[in-house]
């Protein structure tokens, strides 16, 4: 199959996963113009310069896929079939049923073209050009140490992510927020750790966090959080204990939280200092410093997108310094399109091998 036929066949298979968001053929063409300089440099010679050149995929892509969201791990297995790559998806011992259920949504040729496991064959690393991880620092190391020097290797390791509100007067984010900050339960590195709410356009953060305690739970019953281990449970309670005591000490914190156990938490701190969540849907609401960037300091080196409310150019412009590789819309966090940057880098571009011919 030319590139052609094969961003036709990905992109009707991807519409059978909404997690994706709307992708077509011709996205999937311009990843390619994009990052390579033609459409067509995967089937054959381009004009290049006052030569010619073609790019070729590795024969084999290893792709080690994290189980909190299958997002990342079916875009990534897309962008191999894009390069006519084999395709080895090493998921997790507990599966990740929309990889399977991907690729049987795909023609039989493209089909033969992935391969999925939960453990790791020997043969998959002697055999790929390629390593593409998903997963924590601890994981990426790991697979760091496995790779040889002749290997591609890229890493897509611990990431955060937060939202600013600037100015929204009638607090139409918030059902929009509450959503970013449930969706694969906090999981993923996409997920939002923070709010910010900028109070000297007339909000008030501790307002905020209340309307979002309401849409927190509105979203809950509709979609239930999964089920969680006894440590993360334990883990969340001590987090509420720790808050709920400084809320009877101090008007600087405040806290709502589901009526039975621990299916979300929102917590008002007046503290604008970054805060890691413990995940799960617990979700911190602060006031926005107006040194922001300071306050957020200790988020850069695993920064990976903010959210904006409203997402215009003037407000993307007062955060790019922060060391965000991505800016959206609130409400967007979650669905990054297919021609993003992930992590500030190209997907393909890094992966293929030039042949230049001159005449």
């Amino acid at each position: 199959m030319n590139t052609q036929e094969i961003a036709k066949a990905l992109a009707a298979a991807a519409k059978q996963f909404p997690l994706l968001g709307e992708i077509h053929e011709q996205d999937l063409l311009d990843v390619v113009k994009w990052e390579l300089g033609h459409e067509g440099v995967l089937d054959d010679f381009q004009p290049y310069a006052g030569h010619w050149t073609m790019a070729t995929g590795p024969a084999a892509i290893l792709h080690i896929i994290s189980g909190n969201t299958p997002h990342a791990g079916l875009q990534s297995l897309m962008r191999g079939l894009l390069l006519k790559s084999r395709n080895f998806c090493k998921i997790p011992s507990a599966g990740l049923p929309e990889i399977g259920q991907f690729r049987d949504a795909l023609p039989e040729e493209l089909q033969s073209h992935v391969e999925i496991s939960t453990d790791l064959p020997a043969q998959w690393i002697e055999q790929c050009g390629a390593i593409i991880v998903f997963g924590d620092d601890d994981t990426v190391d790991h697979f760091r140490w496995l790779a040889r020097e002749n290997h591609h290797f890229i890493a897509h390791g611990h990431k955060i992510s937060f939202g600013i509100i600037f100015d929204d007067t009638a607090y139409e984010s918030i059902p929009h927020a509450a959503r970013d900050a449930s969706l694969y339960d906090q999981q993923g590195c996409l997920s939002p750790h923070v709010f910010y709410v900028d109070e000297s356009t007339g909000l008030n953060a501790h307002k905020y966090a209340s309307l979002l305690a309401f849409e927190m739970e509105k979203f809950n019953q509709g979609n239930p959080r999964a089920q969680i281990g006894a440590q993360e449970a334990a883990e969340i309670t001590g987090v509420r204990a720790d808050y709920e005591f400084r809320s009877a000490n101090s008007g600087d914190v405040d806290i709502w939280k589901s009526a039975t156990g621990t299916d979300w938490t929102v917590i008002f701190d007046k503290d604008p200092t970054f805060s890691a969540s413990c995940l799960n849907r617990v979700i911190f609401v602060k006031p926005l410093a107006k040194n922001f960037e300071e306050s957020v300091a200790a988020a850069r080196s695993h920064l990976s997108t903010i959210a904006l409310w409203p997402s215009t150019p003037a407000n993307a412009r007062r955060v790019r310094g922060t060391g965000a590789s991505r800016i959206c819309r609130i409400g967007r966090m979650q669905e990054p399109r297919f021609t993003w940057h992930q992590d500030g880098g190209q997907n393909l571009a890094p992966l293929v091998r030039w042949i230049d011919w001159e005449e």
